[in-house]
């Protein structure tokens, strides 16, 4: 968690989010490492860290969401707005694979989601495949 976001506010997010992180689903009590605070609209792109505004990540999708507030859909072609887990459903625009391992996108924002934050990326579905195996994998939220 950075350091400018104050615990009381990591707190309550936890609380509204749950252990797990609002793209890829992934819990904290599988990693064992502690969720991280996501600035919807990055900082770089001038996101401010008011609590509404704010929302609970795993590091990898925090780091490779980065600056990232659009991107392209690989289905038609147009610039979308990234997921915003805060404000919208998961299961509205993402299902899971009939194995529990790849985050299917449903809509044009859950499908240019899912191609930016890299969220099947081989080191996850690697990992979600181990965590299916043993009943841990997919959520059932």
């Amino acid at each position: 968690m950075t350091s400018v976001i104050p615990e009381v506010v990591y707190e309550r997010l936890r609380n509204q989010a749950g252990p797990r992180c609002g793209y890829c689903r992934t819990s904290s009590k599988i990693t064992g490492q502690p969720l991280t605070v996501e600035h919807i609209i990055p900082v770089a792109r001038g996101g401010l860290s008011d609590e509404d505004k704010l929302w609970l990540s795993c590091r990898r999708c925090n780091e490779y969401k980065g600056s990232q507030v659009e991107a392209v859909d690989p289905e038609t072609g147009d610039s979308v707005l990234l997921f915003d887990p805060r404000r919208q459903s998961w299961r509205e625009h993402f299902t899971w694979s009939s194995d529990g391992t790849l985050i299917v996108g449903l809509t044009s924002c859950g499908r240019a989601t899912v191609i930016a934050l890299k969220l099947n990326n081989p080191d996850i579905v690697a990992a979600r495949l181990l965590w299916a195996g043993v009943g841990w994998h997919p959520p059932e939220d």
